[in-house]
Order: C-alpha cells, then structure tokens, then sequence
C-alpha cells in the first residue's frame, strides 16, 4: 500500500521545499486542497511549480471543486499539467460544500452535482482529442496520459459514490476512520460492477496528521477549524486529527484492511519538517 502526503495551505512559499522532500522520501503523492473564498493557494498553478520541483511523486488535487470552473478551460488546464509533470497527475474533484465558493464564482451552487456530470463528458471527449463542439476544434495539448490524467472522485453521498463507475477511475475518501471507509468502499465497488466497469477503481483514503509538540498540534488544529468554520463540525474534525505515531501506523493499517491502494496523510502544521517525522513513521 502506498502513503502519500497532503500539503498545508498556509505558507504556499514552503511548498517546493515540502515537495522536495517528499520527493526524496518514501511518499507516492502529494495532495493540495482547494477552496476558492479562503486564503488559500490555487492548487492547479501551485501544482505546476511544483511539477518543476520534483522528478517521481504524483500530484494530485484533493479535492478539486470543479463545477464551479469552465470546463474547456479546465480540460486545457489538466491536460497541460499532465504534459508537465510527465503523466504523474491525478485530479481528484468534487462538488464542494460551500456556497460562498460558488457564489463569488458566479456558478449555481443547487446544481452542482450536475454541471459535475455536465463537466466529466466535456472533459473525456477533449481529452480524447475530440472537437469541442460544432463549429470549435479540439483543444489541446492532449494529455500524456491516455483518455487523460487519473480522475478520482471525493464525497460521501450516493451520487458522488456512484459518479465513480460512470465517469472515474477511483474514489478519494477524507477524514473518515476505517470502519466507516470501508462501507463506503464497498459501494464503490458495487457501481463499478453496475456500470459494468473493466478491471477495478481505485481506492484512496485521507487521514488529518500532524506531529510535533504541543504547541504544533495546536496550530494544526486551529487550521482544521479554520478550514472547516462553515461546517458546524469543526471541532470534532479537529479533535480526531492524529498526532503520534502510534496513531498514523493504526490508521495506516486499518485502512490497508478495509483495502485501499494509498492512504494520504494530510498534514495541517506549517513546518516543513513535517515531511521527515511522517516519513519515520511510515518508513
């Protein structure tokens, strides 16, 4: 089972230092959030930089709110990205939860679930080097990867499950234990079988990590709920933050049982020290 590394957002300036390092570790891939209406950086340009910083490791937005975006735009965007990195993209994408997003983008946020779908068939037909439609051509570049980069799908509803064998080729699970991951796994796995889909999806889980003294995991927490101020469940997705590593080897191994293929260790402190504790943990 891989382990991948999730990149704090509160000091973009210290990401390529994070991503060397990681590069340098034993992490498969790094992982950046997106939110619009918050402070901070937007991962597709973020990624691109640190496309240039990094030689093996995966990028991957985790998760990327896409219905609010073009879809043409962001089919040039990710195709590009994939061109840079040498294939080692992954865009995970979701529908977002946060209506401010949506609102400053000027997108209908009651409709996201289907300018979703709307979006993924416009995003496979110019991916496969298809006209945009009558009257437009194709848009490149096209894709290093073909049929273009990894898609992995985040959420927890039925539909957002289910979007997995229509349109994906896996599913990217944040912040739940492994018992809970694991029920939503298995129904993953049950629309691949109803669409009828070769092979099988792949499976991601996200835990929140940090590890440090004190006054670290205490930053880190204020960032969780930072981040999840919106949400009426800050506090407890703050409280569930793992902080030693007796706690991230647990979690690693109760989600290798429930199946997945990487568990991504989302870290929420600044320090780019990080990436050498985590390591130790998991190495």
């Amino acid at each position: 089972m891989k382990i991948g590394l999730g990149l704090p957002v509160d000091d973009p300036a210290a990401l390529t230092t994070w991503a060397r390092r990681a590069d340098d570790g034993p992490f498969s891939s790094l992982g950046l959030l997106d939110r619009l209406v918050y402070d901070n950086p937007e991962p597709l340009v973020t990624l691109a930089v640190l496309a240039g910083a990094t030689r093996r490791i995966r990028l991957q937005t985790e998760v990327l709110i896409s219905p609010f975006r073009d879809a043409a735009v962001l089919a040039k965007q990710a195709a590009t990205l994939d061109r840079l990195c040498g294939g080692r993209f992954t865009l995970g994408i979701g529908v977002g939860a946060r209506e401010d997003d949506f609102r400053a983008a000027g997108a209908d946020f009651h409709r996201r679930g289907h300018l979703l779908d709307e979006q993924m068939a416009v995003l496979r037909r110019l991916w496969a080097g298809d006209p945009y439609g009558e009257g437009t051509g194709p848009i490149g570049p096209a894709p290093v990867t073909p049929g273009g980069p990894e898609v992995l799908f985040g959420g927890f509803v039925p539909a957002a499950l289910d979007r997995v064998g229509r349109h994906g080729d896996g599913f990217l699970g944040a912040g739940m234990p492994p018992k809970a991951m694991d029920r939503l796994f298995r129904e993953v796995e049950r629309s691949w079988e109803r669409h009828a889909r070769p092979g099988r999806p792949r499976l991601v889980a996200q835990a929140n990590v940090a590890l440090g003294p004190d006054e670290v995991v205490a930053a880190a927490r204020a960032n969780i709920r930072a981040y999840y101020a919106f949400s009426g469940f800050a506090d407890r997705v703050a409280e569930g933050l793992l902080t030693t590593p007796e706690q991230i080897r647990d979690a690693v191994a109760g989600y290798g049982g429930t199946g997945a293929d990487e568990v991504m260790l989302y870290c929420w402190a600044s320090d780019p020290g990080q990436v050498e504790r985590l390591a130790d943990v998991v190495s």
